[in-house]
């Protein structure tokens, strides 16, 4: 394996957390930034893709699947961080967390989203 490769190996397993769910979910989303021009960079303090230059493709100012934070614009080390925390939850609870996140944005809207008040209301721009 080639050191690029190895690399490549390595921020896939990070971004996943080593769930091998959260790594399917990843490589889709992957694809589907892309396919929305988002540009494809890794950010190595919160072990999380990140595409940006998005056109569209995302909800709100971003939205993070499985590992990849999906987004129009650069973010902040404080939406990286909170979104980090997302990218956790789908390697907790696999590909089902898409379905348990929606189901708590339609009782629980916005900051009182028990998924957004772990991953830190603050750092995700939520006014509580």
């Amino acid at each position: 394996m080639s050191p690029r490769d190895a690399r490549a190996d390595l921020q896939r397993s990070r971004a996943s957390r080593g769930d091998a769910q959260a790594r399917a979910v990843t490589a889709l989303a992957l694809l589907w930034a892309r396919g929305w021009g988002g540009r494809v960079g890794f950010d190595d303090e919160f072990g999380l893709y990140v595409c940006t230059g998005m056109r569209s493709g995302y909800a709100r100012s971003g939205t993070t699947i499985g590992g990849v934070f999906l987004t129009g614009r650069p973010p902040s080390r404080r939406i990286l961080r909170h979104e980090a925390v997302h990218a956790d939850q789908w390697a907790r609870y696999g590909a089902g967390f898409a379905v348990r996140y929606v189901w708590e944005e339609l009782r629980h809207p916005g900051a009182r989203n028990r998924f957004e008040i772990e991953a830190g209301l603050a750092d995700g721009g939520y006014v509580a």
